[in-house]
């Protein structure tokens, strides 16, 4: 009797990106009416690094930039480089607004 056993990966796509040593769960949602430039982007677990969070939200927010404006540019309401202190953090989620600078 032949047994077989399947082994499936339990970590992140082959794709994903780590920050700071850590993967993070990024989200990104913008208006889809009149202003698409403004978004909020959530990240989590904060509490695998804060620092690793704040960078996924800044890439989050690069790739939606240049992918719907054809630029980098964000004018951050609350960003990545704010003080730990004003940054809102809730159930291990981090939450940050901007504004794609649009051409």
């Amino acid at each position: 009797m032949i047994i077989g056993l399947t082994l499936t990966a339990c970590g992140p796509d082959d794709d994903a990106i780590s920050f700071d040593g850590q993967f993070f769960n990024a989200r990104l949602k913008s208006e889809r009416g009149a202003d698409r430039a403004q978004f909020s982007v959530t990240v989590r677990p904060v509490s695998a690094s804060l620092e690793g969070a704040r960078e996924a939200a800044r890439y989050e927010a690069t790739v939606y930039c240049v992918n719907s404006f054809g630029r980098s540019d964000v004018d951050w309401v609350v960003g990545p480089d704010d003080e730990s202190e004003t940054l809102t953090i809730e159930n291990d989620t981090l939450l940050l607004q901007g504004r794609c600078r649009e051409i």
